[in-house]
């Protein structure tokens, strides 16, 4: 099983990085021999989206490499960056992009959408935006979780989180995900 996993923002000290990493070592623990395809967005920028872009340039390669990762693997865990109650604009390119190949940019694999912020509502903007929109862009989402107020529930040196509640949480959604 591949298990493709990433933050959805740019940020070298993401806190959404280090959710999603801890995420799929949850889900390697659940399943032997499990290959985890660490992708970062940084290796994905490309022009903003416009209509006249695409007409003058076609479609990056980039956005190609995005929606082949996306197609080569079995499940996907995102954890998304909340900017200003919406997607990260490296996110929202880089998605944009890859939805003129095809809408259904998430190809009906399984995923968890996972967000995380410093205050107290986790990311849940981002959150909710994106698992509304999940059937239009071919996301077959098997769970969802927000971790509010990160410092406190993550343990930053030991890379997990710390909340037993939010714990489970995280582990009964990944256990959807790779059952």
């Amino acid at each position: 099983m591949k298990l493709l996993a990433f933050a959805a923002s740019t940020s070298t000290r993401s806190i959404n990085r280090q959710l999603v990493r801890y995420a799929a070592d949850v889900a390697a623990e659940l399943v032997d021999g499990l290959e985890v395809d660490l992708l970062d967005l940084n290796d994905f920028e490309m022009p903003i989206f416009s209509q006249d872009r695409q007409d003058a340039d076609g479609i990056p390669q980039l956005a190609h490499d995005f929606y082949a990762r996306i197609g080569q693997a079995d499940a996907i865990i995102v954890s998304f960056a909340e900017h200003n109650g919406s997607y990260s604009a490296a996110y929202k390119n880089t998605y944009d992009w890859a939805s003129r190949i095809d809408m259904q940019v998430y190809q009906n694999t399984p995923m968890v959408m996972l967000a995380t912020a410093p205050g107290g509502r986790g990311g849940a903007g981002v959150l909710e935006a994106a698992v509304a929109t999940a059937p239009f862009f071919g996301m077959d989402l098997r769970g969802q979780v927000s971790v509010p107020t990160f410092g406190e529930n993550f343990d930053t040196e030991a890379g997990r989180l710390t909340d037993p509640d939010l714990d489970a949480q995280l582990r009964s959604a990944v256990a959807a995900l790779v059952s």
